[in-house]
């Protein structure tokens, strides 16, 4: 064979390698990529000064959004309401989410596995029947929609992703840990709180999570029940129409930020009590 020809051959295969090696980390920084890309521009934008309504062409660098966030009418009004709902939701899809799963993991008892069904079926169809549904039910019952029919139906919503989290955390318990705490005469609410409980906790936390997360970004559902009440979301839809303010930018902007550095902090604290707990 000829020596000049061997060389590329040799080269390809040598490429072909090297591709298959990092295959895994080359999509995995191709997908991390396409879900930050928006991210940036929406944080680029937010440092623009456009000459119109709308905030879709870059102009002028400009901190005018930034140093008053707040300046377009009824933006920071739409953010408190959105951020009152997600909190109120979270807390009760994560309450009665926690002791559904307990109660579908640990317990034998008549139409378990209907309410396993039920408990998904909110996961598994569209939103838009979900909220037409729950609109319906509002109306036959004579509620006027606003914040507490909006609040009814984020925890309607969250409470199966709730489920799904904790349940497959207790599902993977030892449930010798929780004999061993029984054997040494602790209580069943000492044996729930001190053992249960924090092996449960990263299941619930993420569960919490997820539920705020659904919260605060639904458009759906909470169009169809808000009745005169605008949330977040709905101001962003509705603005679109007529004008998108950069003050949006900065606010996605900043929760993006503090969602990051939330997250970098989780870690963080995770990986010390890893190396602590080795160390030990």
């Amino acid at each position: 064979m000829n020596p000049a020809n061997r060389a590329p051959r040799g080269g390809l295969r040598a490429a072909a390698r090297w591709v298959r090696r990092n295959l895994v980390l080359m999509a995995g920084t191709l997908t991390l990529g396409f879900l930050i890309v928006p991210n940036v521009v929406v944080m680029v934008f937010s440092f623009n000064k456009p000459n119109g309504r709308f905030n879709y062409a870059w102009q002028r660098f400009s901190l005018d959004a930034w140093a008053d966030p707040c300046g377009v009418a009824d933006l920071c009004g739409s953010l408190v309401l959105s951020l009152r709902i997600a909190v109120l939701a979270t807390l009760g899809a994560t309450v009665l989410g926690t002791m559904i799963a307990f109660a579908l993991a640990r317990y034998r008892f008549r139409a378990r596995g209907a309410i396993n069904v039920l408990v998904f079926l909110p996961m598994a169809m569209p939103e838009v029947v979900m909220a037409a549904s729950l609109l319906t039910l509002f109306l036959n019952l004579g509620a006027r929609l606003g914040f507490w029919t909006v609040l009814i139906a984020h925890i309607m919503f969250c409470l199966s992703f709730v489920v799904t989290a904790v349940k497959a955390r207790v599902m993977s318990m030892d449930p010798s840990l929780e004999e061993a705490a029984r054997d040494l005469y602790a209580g069943p609410v000492q044996t729930f709180v001190r053992v249960t409980l924090p092996i449960a906790a990263p299941g619930i936390a993420a569960g919490a999570l997820l539920a705020f997360a659904l919260s605060f970004d639904d458009f759906i559902i909470t169009n169809f029940n808000a009745g005169a009440a605008v949330t977040f979301p709905m101001y962003v839809w509705g603005s679109a129409q007529r004008g998108t303010p950069v003050q949006i930018n900065v606010i996605g902007t900043a929760m993006f930020i503090v969602a990051v550095v939330s997250v970098v902090i989780g870690q963080t604290v995770g990986n010390r009590r890893r190396k602590s707990a080795t160390s030990a």
